[in-house]
C-alpha cells in the first residue's frame, strides 16, 4: 500500500463517518471530558512529589487530602462520562451506517446478488460496521489521552529536569522502533482475519440455508470439512494475533525496566548530589509511566484505524454498487395494452447471449406459452421483463412505450409472478399472503383470495388457521400448499400482468389438479405468460412460442405447432401419447 493511497483512504474513512451525521456536541464534550480526566492525572504526580519531599503526619494538611481525593473524583467522574458518551456516539454512528447499508442491500441490482455471496455481504452489515463502532468508541479516546498524555509529561518533565528528559527520550525512538513493524503485521493479521471472517460467514449462510439439501445428499462430512477449514484458518490468524500482542508486552516492559533503571540511577545520583529532590524522582518515574503506557494505546488506535479503513473500503464498494430506483419514472395506469418484445439480445455481464434477437407479443388478455428444451433462455425471459437485467439489445414495450419509461414500483405492482419455487418468508400464512402490500387488507379479502387459490381447504383444518407459522421458507408446508398461498398472494394484488414459472411442474398429480384450478382463477382477464413442461397445461393456450437455445423457433396455436414445428410434435408426442389410451378406455 503506497504512501500516496493511503492518506487518501483515511480521507474515505473519515467521510464516510460523516456522512452518519454523528452527534458533533456528544462527541465534543466526551473528547473534552476525556482531555480533562488526562490533564488533572497529569497534576497527580506534582501532588506526589509535594508530598514525598515534605512527608511527615504534621506536614499533611487536611486541605491536600481533600484536594487529592477531589482531584482523584473528578478524574473518574469526567473520564466515565467521556467514555460513556463516545460509547454512544459510536453506537450511533455503526447504527446509521448500518441503516444506509440497509437500505442499500434492499436496492441493489439482481447483478450483484448474482456476482457476490451473500455471506460475504451479511459480514459488511455485521462484522465491518463492527470495526468502525470499536475504533469510535473503544481506542480514539485512548489515542486522544495518550498524545496528550505524552505532550504534558514531556511538557513538566522538561521543567523539572530537562537533562533527565533528554536521556529518557533517547527511548522514545526504540520504542517507535519496535512498535511500528510490530503496528504494520497486526494490520496485515487483522486484514487477512476480516477478510477469512467473510468468508466464513458466506460459507454458514450458503450451508445452513440450504441445510435439507446438505442432509439429503450425505454432504454433512464434505460441508464439515469446508467449516473446518474456515474455523482452522481464523485460528491461525487468532494465533499470529496472539503472538504479536504477546511480543508488545515484553517489549514494552523491556523498554519501561531498561528507562526506570537509567532513570532510577542517574536520577539517585542527581539526588545525592542535591540537584533533584526525591520528590522530583518520584514524580518523574510516575511522568515516565504516563509515556511509556500511551505509546501502546496509540499503536493499538493505528492498528484499529488501518482495519477501519479496510472495513471502510469495502462498506463504501457496496455503497457505491449500483442501485434500482424504484421510483424514477412515470407512473403505469393502464396495463392492458399489448406487450411487444422488440428484437430482444440479451447475456449475463456482457458474456455469450442467452436470448438472441427474440421478438414477439403478448396480447392483452390472451394466453401465451413458453415451451422448448431446458436451458434455451425462458426464465431469463421472464427477469427482463420483471426488469431484474437490461437487455442489450432491443426493447419491451407496453402499447407503444419502452417499459423502462415507468417506475419499476409501478411496473412492478402490475405483474403477478408465480414460480416453482414458491418462495415463503419465515411468518404465518396472513403475512405471506399480504407480503408486500402497502394497504390493508380486510379478513374478507384475504378469505376471497385464499379460496379462490383453493388455499382455504388447508388452512381452515390448521389449527391457527391464517396465523400459522410456516416456517423458515415455508418447510412446514407441502409444495402444493406453498403453490397455493404464492397463487393468493397473487390473486390479492390483482395483477394485470400475470408470469407463471413452472408454476405446477414440481406437485404430485393430485396437487396439480387442485393448482390447475386455481391458476384458472388466476388468468382470468389477465395477460398470461407461462413457462410449462407440461404441454398438457398449455395446449389451449391462445399462443405457444417455441424456444430453443435462445432463439423463437416456432410461433403458433398448438395445432399450428404440431403441422410446423418438428421438435414440438415430438415434444407433444412424447407427452400427449401417455394420455391418449386412457382416454379410449374411457
Amino acid at each position: 500500500m503506497s504512501k500516496e493511497q493511503q492518506p487518501g483512504k483515511w480521507r474515505l474513512f473519515i467521510q464516510l463517518i460523516k456522512q452518519t451525521k454523528p452527534s458533533k456536541w456528544k462527541l465534543g464534550i466526551a473528547i473534552g471530558l476525556s482531555v480533562i480526566s488526562t490533564v488533572v492525572g497529569l497534576i497527580v504526580p506534582l501532588f506526589t512529589r509535594n508530598l514525598v519531599d515534605s512527608f511527615s503526619l504534621t506536614s499533611i494538611e487536611p486541605k491536600q487530602i481533600v484536594l487529592l481525593v477531589l482531584t482523584f473524583t473528578a478524574q473518574a467522574i469526567a473520564g466515565g462520562l467521556g467514555i460513556y458518551l463516545l460509547n454512544h456516539v459510536g453506537q450511533q454512528i455503526v447504527a446509521n451506517l448500518r441503516d444506509r447499508l440497509w437500505k442499500k442491500l434492499l436496492a441493489l441490482t439482481i447483478p450483484y446478488y448474482d456476482n457476490n455471496r451473500t455471506g460475504e455481504t451479511i459480514s459488511r452489515m455485521t462484522n465491518d460496521t463492527g470495526v468502525v463502532k470499536g475504533l469510535i468508541s473503544e481506542h480514539l479516546t485512548n489515542f486522544f489521552n495518550g498524545v496528550i498524555s505524552i505532550i504534558g509529561s514531556i511538557t513538566i518533565l522538561l521543567f523539572l529536569d530537562w537533562k533527565m528528559t533528554l536521556i529518557m527520550l533517547l527511548a522514545v525512538p526504540l520504542a517507535v522502533a519496535i512498535l511500528l513493524p510490530v503496528g504494520r503485521q497486526m494490520f496485515l493479521i487483522s486484514k487477512g482475519l476480516q477478510d477469512e471472517t467473510a468468508k466464513f460467514t458466506g460459507i454458514l449462510t450458503q450451508v445452513l440455508s440450504e441445510i435439507r439439501l446438505v442432509k439429503s445428499s450425505n454432504a454433512e462430512p464434505l460441508e464439515y470439512e469446508a467449516g473446518k477449514s474456515g474455523i482452522m484458518k481464523l485460528f491461525q490468524f487468532g494465533v499470529r494475533e496472539g503472538k504479536v500482542q504477546a511480543l508488545i508486552s515484553p517489549l514494552i516492559s523491556f523498554v519501561l525496566m531498561a528507562l526506570l533503571v537509567v532513570i532510577i540511577g542517574y536520577g539517585g545520583m542527581r539526588v545525592s548530589s542535591g540537584i533533584l529532590t526525591a520528590g522530583e524522582l518520584v514524580a518523574f518515574i510516575l511522568y515516565l509511566i504516563q509515556i511509556i503506557m500511551p505509546m501502546t494505546q496509540i499503536t493499538q488506535f493505528f492498528t484499529q484505524l488501518q482495519k477501519a479503513v479496510g472495513a471502510t473500503e469495502r462498506i463504501i464498494a457496496t455503497l457505491d454498487s449500483e442501485e434500482e430506483d424504484i421510483a424514477r419514472g412515470r407512473q403505469l395506469n393502464d396495463a392492458n395494452q399489448t406487450i411487444t418484445v422488440d428484437h430482444l439480445t440479451f447475456g449475463y455481464d456482457g458474456g455469450d447471449a442467452v436470448l438472441k434477437d427474440i421478438h414477439f407479443t403478448l396480447e392483452s388478455g390472451k394466453v401465451t406459452a413458453i415451451v422448448g428444451p431446458s436451458g434455451g433462455g425462458k426464465t431469463t425471459l421472464f427477469s427482463l421483463l420483471e426488469r431484474y437485467y437490461h437487455p442489450q439489445s432491443g426493447t419491451i414495450r407496453i402499447g407503444g412505450d419502452d417499459i423502462e419509461e415507468y417506475s419499476l414500483q409501478s411496473w412492478r405492482s402490475k405483474i403477478g409472478y408465480v414460480s416453482q419455487e414458491s418462495p415463503l418468508l419465515s411468518g404465518t400464512i396472513r403475512e405471506n399472503i399480504t407480503y408486500g402490500l402497502d394497504r390493508k387488507v380486510t379478513d374478507s379479502e384475504l378469505q376471497q383470495a385464499a379460496e379462490m387459490a383453493y388455499a382455504d381447504m388447508f388452512i381452515n383444518e390448521l389449527a391457527n388457521g391464517y396465523d400459522t407459522e410456516v416456517g423458515e421458507r415455508g418447510v412446514k408446508l407441502s409444495g402444493g400448499q406453498r403453490q397455493r398461498i404464492a397463487i393468493a398472494r397473487a390473486l390479492l394484488r390483482d395483477p394485470k400482468i400475470l408470469m407463471l414459472d413452472e408454476a405446477t411442474s414440481s406437485l404430485d398429480s393430485k396437487s396439480e389438479i387442485v393448482v390447475q384450478e386455481a391458476l384458472k382463477n388466476l388468468m382470468k382477464g389477465r395477460t398470461t405468460l407461462v413457462i410449462a413442461h407440461r404441454l398438457s397445461t398449455v395446449v389451449d393456450a391462445n399462443q405457444i412460442l417455441f424456444i430453443e437455445k435462445g432463439t423463437i423457433t416456432g410461433k403458433g396455436t398448438h395445432e399450428e405447432l404440431l403441422q410446423s414445428h418438428d421438435l414440438y410434435k415430438e415434444f407433444a408426442t412424447q407427452q400427449l401419447r401417455i394420455q391418449e389410451p386412457v382416454h379410449q378406455q374411457s
